[in-house]
């Protein structure tokens, strides 16, 4: 196995934390003088085949980076819009999180019928809706609820001024609730 390629996925999976040295020793099952010496060594690797990412030590601590020379595409990416739309599945499972929040991915299931996986990981994607805790209840589920983005997109200043609920129970269509098909841009 490529120790090198293993600290390399380590640290792109650890993000902007990055990981200490003795962490990575400790999952490498190796000396805290091996896991330095082999971070070392990736950072070395990166600066010869001139990779678009680094490797930067702080405090002890290891993190992937994006090189300085790349700011301006990085800049220009931020700036570029996401794609707007959203799917009529995400729509209605962002309109029953919002609605019905804190709430479980198996309890959206159930509302909708189907399966939300992937809809939720779209909006979670999208910074529309976080985690915000976890069930107490077998295996602890995830709790999902809407964000400040998703304030801020749809033009809210609260969760109150979500438009009200359909009043009869047989009007449990999500379609029902109003939320743009697009949202606006910042």
């Amino acid at each position: 196995m490529n120790l090198l390629a293993t600290i390399e996925a380590l640290l792109f999976a650890a993000g902007s934390e990055g990981l200490q040295t003795s962490d990575l020793a400790s999952i490498l099952e190796c000396s805290v003088s091996d896991a330095r010496n082999l971070c070392q060594q990736l950072q070395q690797h990166l600066d010869d085949r001139n990779a678009g990412i680094a490797v930067q030590e702080v405090a002890d601590t290891w993190q992937l980076m994006t090189r300085p020379e790349h700011a301006t595409y990085l800049k220009r990416m931020a700036q570029t819009p996401m794609q707007t739309s959203l799917s009529a599945a995400a729509l209605e499972v962002l309109a029953i999180v919002a609605y019905k929040q804190p709430i479980t991915r198996i309890d959206v299931d159930e509302i909708r019928g189907v399966q939300s996986d992937r809809a939720l990981a779209t909006l979670v994607h999208r910074q529309l809706i976080r985690e915000v805790g976890r069930q107490d209840a077998p295996g602890r589920p995830i709790l999902f609820g809407t964000t400040d983005h998703f304030l801020r997109h749809f033009g809210l200043k609260s969760l109150t001024e979500l438009p009200p609920l359909p009043a009869t129970p047989e009007e449990k269509d999500v379609s029902l609730f109003v939320l743009p098909t697009e949202m606006p841009r910042d």
